[in-house]
């Protein structure tokens, strides 16, 4: 997976709470287990103006007006900015996977499922807590100014906000490591991969009929 050390991105802002992984990428779309073409179906019952399905073309769908990502000012957006509760439901890896392939990198929220957060670390995201006031006060700077940036600092764990405003934010050091080095589970195997060979080997001659 790709490294997050810094990003400077747009914010887009999500003001729902409990916003659940069927939401974040509807069930009829779980049949691939690429990683890979989730963007496009991102939010799709809030996106679009009818049901979507697998291999529809998607650029001859009408777009919802009123949905957040379909504004020009949140064109390009790398980070989501949610509510309480992100990612409830199920334990889908494909909601993670759809925010990733849209473009988003961080979401900042107050709290997220466990199961979802667990499956950003491992997928390239960062999600960030933040108390409640501080981010609502990111949701009124968000509205009130277009393309609203903030660059997020995962060595230092903060975020900057224009007006020089600075937020810190907790992050376990095993999951900082992983997202700075880019290692998924498969990448932290590859770190063993001579002590896997050697033993291998050693196992294959102390047990030759096997």
């Amino acid at each position: 997976m790709d490294k997050f050390i810094s990003l400077v991105g747009i914010v887009a802002p999500l003001d729902r709470a409990n916003v659940d992984t069927d939401a974040i990428i509807p069930k009829q779309f779980l049949k691939s287990i690429k990683r890979s073409g989730f963007g496009p179906n991102l939010f799709d019952e809030w996106r679009y103006m009818d049901v979507g399905e697998p291999g529809m073309d998607n650029s001859k769908r009408s777009l919802n007006p009123n949905f957040i990502l379909n504004l020009p000012r949140y064109r390009g957006a790398s980070v989501l900015l949610a509510r309480e509760n992100f990612g409830c439901g199920s334990s889908r890896e494909h909601a993670p996977w759809a925010l990733e392939d849209y473009g988003f990198r961080a979401i900042i929220a107050p709290s997220f499922a466990d199961i979802f957060f667990n499956n950003c670390f491992k997928n390239g995201l960062l999600p960030i807590r933040l108390v409640a006031e501080q981010v609502e006060a990111l949701f009124k700077a968000v509205e009130a100014n277009a393309g609203y940036k903030l660059k997020i600092d995962l060595e230092q764990q903060s975020i900057t906000a224009p007006d020089g405003t600075v937020y810190q934010f907790e992050v376990e050091a095993f999951r900082k490591h992983c997202l700075m080095n880019g290692l998924d589970d498969i990448g932290l195997t590859l770190q063993h991969v001579g002590e896997i060979a050697d033993y291998e080997a050693k196992y294959q001659a102390a047990q030759p009929w096997l």
